[in-house]
């Protein structure tokens, strides 16, 4: 499909019938945002700008999981689904650098795409961008916060139950109660799926020959979930309040246990030089996956007078992962862990408006990680991360706005480091302009750090490498909007620099003949030796164009086009001349 057709279906599926009054359309189209700077604003005067996806806009896209929603309500977020799962792309860069928020609380573990009821999402706002100074590690691509519905009624209770194609089951049930000083937010939901393909055919070459080969191997394994949230409120009075929250998550898959697919093995023969052909039947699953996660949280609220807001949170994760063997010979019918992670988050922000032109907001976050996988021959791993950060938001003028911030980290692997934020933001009548400077950075997983893989389907052993850096970039951005009560228009670019990217560097022959505990390892029969290390370096441009004609009767029309170009300068191995070459390509899973 080309790009005018894809451009003309965006435009034709945007045209969509709206029957509020005026007002109601003014109120959402600029909500309150608070992911911007941290602190409230109308999302036409936050001096960073935020994209907000609407409740209104979720319900209407029939969309049913949050994947789904930011990948057909924003353009610049994609997904990449394979036998491995769904993956996200935003702004050209993969989801281990985005941010996952709820409430403005971070969201971690493995099934964090998952363990979002989308029937109970108040609305989503996309913050473009790095923003490390107000979110820490991982904060590279951007931030994604999505702000849960409460409802304010005695009692609130909603159902939505979905049958779709390939065995999909969707059932939501949300529970609100809220008597007198007190609330209660409960959300359920249930998902499954069978397994589905594309096709039922792996294809092997024979020379210049096509020979297709029937597989059960599915494209989209089949999986059951369940998913439950609480978040009780306690408003002792309009100075202060307090919380306390939890989630169970609860997901298998459901692989065929009879599914197989084929290898193939070339013999030449010697004296004619002809090449035959045989395809030996493998056996494709022995297991399913089973992930449990479960999270508990409490925060509290104290606001002494209408310039101070004080802000206490505590929240913990953990989740585990788990091999459920249903048929081998060396192990049949039981549960092997895999992966066990624990992760705290301690954070106290103050917001304080000191004078009519001039707010200050900062903190402290600390942060411990634990991991344990066996898989991964990780006994016991763990890391401390402590951080300071504040931010200064100043109206220079009626028409012209400032941000500069920082966050200091310490971190127990990696030291210290300091991550610096600032933005101008102009606005005159209708038209607003903003342009910003981020830094981010990812500090490396305990995964990275520390785990040894062995892949015997290929014979290639990879080490753990605890001198890994951490990844850093820089962010540049410009914005520009004009509205009135007929239209609605931005145009944004931007340029992202990311080095020290972690990926994987082959051993040269002479590295593994110097070294007695490589040569062992290389002796055992492996022949392929590889650690992670810090050897890429990636930029990333975009270009992005939105607006929305707010036509009589009631009717919208919109549209949009975004523009990537990225490229990634990753060190390949030359086994040939046991040399490492810097390539140039695209980065992963990111199309212009």
């Amino acid at each position: 499909m080309n790009k005018e057709k894809i451009l003309f279906l965006t435009i034709i599926s945007a045209f969509v019938a709206n029957a509020n009054a005026q007002s109601d359309k003014n109120v959402e189209l600029n909500p309150v945002t608070v992911t911007g700077t941290g602190t409230y604003h109308k999302a036409d005067n936050t001096p960073i700008a935020v994209k907000v996806i609407s409740a209104k806009e979720l319900k209407d896209a029939q969309v049913t999981s949050l994947q789904e929603a930011l990948t057909k309500l924003s353009s610049d977020i994609t997904t990449h689904t394979n036998g491995m799962g769904t993956f996200v792309n935003f702004n050209g860069v993969s989801d281990d650098y985005i941010v996952i928020l709820e409430n403005g609380k971070r969201v971690s573990g493995d099934d964090r795409w998952d363990r979002i009821s989308i029937d109970n999402i108040k609305r989503i706002e996309i913050l473009s961008g790095a923003a490390s100074a107000l979110y820490g590690s991982d904060a590279i691509a951007g931030v994604i916060n999505i702000i849960t519905d409460e409802s304010k009624k005695p009692v609130d209770v909603t159902s939505r139950t979905r049958f779709l194609s390939k065995g999909r089951f969707d059932q939501d049930v949300n529970v609100d109660v809220t008597e007198g000083k007190f609330s209660s937010y409960t959300s359920y939901n249930h998902r499954q799926a069978d397994n589905w393909q594309v096709n039922n055919y792996q294809e092997f070459m024979e020379g210049d020959v096509s020979v297709p080969k029937l597989t059960g191997r599915p494209m989209s394994q089949g999986f059951r979930s369940e998913n439950i949230s609480e978040r009780l409120e306690w408003r002792f009075s309009e100075k202060f309040d307090v919380y306390a929250r939890g989630n169970l998550y609860d997901y298998n898959t459901k692989r065929p246990q009879l599914a197989s697919y084929y290898t193939q093995k070339a013999t030449k023969d010697k004296e004619t030089g002809e090449t035959t052909y045989s395809y030996t039947p493998k056996q494709a699953y022995t297991y399913d996956m089973h992930h449990q996660s479960y999270n508990v949280g409490a925060g509290a609220r104290w606001t002494p007078n209408k310039n101070t807001h004080v802000y206490l949170d505590i929240y913990n994760d953990n989740f585990n992962s788990e091999y459920d063997y249903w048929q081998t010979l060396e192990a049949e019918g039981y549960s092997e862990s895999r992966k066990r992670t624990h992760y705290w988050n301690e954070t106290l922000k103050g917001i304080f408006r000191l004078n009519s032109w001039n707010k200050l907001s900062g903190g402290v976050e600390l942060v411990q990680e634990n991991l344990k996988s066996a898989s991964d021959n990780i006994e016991s791993e763990s890391m401390n991360t402590s951080n300071l950060f504040a931010q200064d938001e100043i109206q220079i003028c009626n028409l012209l706005e400032a941000v500069v911030g920082f966050r200091y980290t310490h971190n127990s692997n990696f030291g210290s480091h300091f991550t610096p934020n600032a933005a101008l933001f102009f606005h005159a009548g209708g038209f607003r302009l903003r342009a910003s400077y981020a830094g981010g950075y990812r500090t490396p997983t305990l995964s990275q750090l520390y785990a040894t893989d062995q892949a015997k389907t290929n014979k290639r052993y990879t080490l753990n490498n605890e001198n890994l850096k951490p990844e850093k970039n820089d962010f540049w951005n410009v914005n520009a909007e004009y509205s009135n009560e007929w239209v609605r228009a931005s145009i944004s670019t931007y340029v992202n620099k990311i080095r020290n990217m972690i990926n994987y560097s082959t051993m040269r022959q002479s590295e593994i003949d110097a070294s007695s505990e490589l040569t062992a390892i290389y002796e055992d029969g492996w022949t392929t030796i590889r650690q992670r290390d810090n050897i890429d370096k990636a930029t990333i441009k975009g270009l992005s164009m939105n607006v929305k004609f707010l036509l009589p009767g009631g009717f919208a029309l919109g549209g949009g086009y975004t523009y990537t170009d990225s490229k990634a300068e990753t060190m390949s191995f030359n086994s040939d001349t046991q040399t490492y070459e810097y390539v140039e390509t695209p980065v992963d899973k990111c199309v212009r």
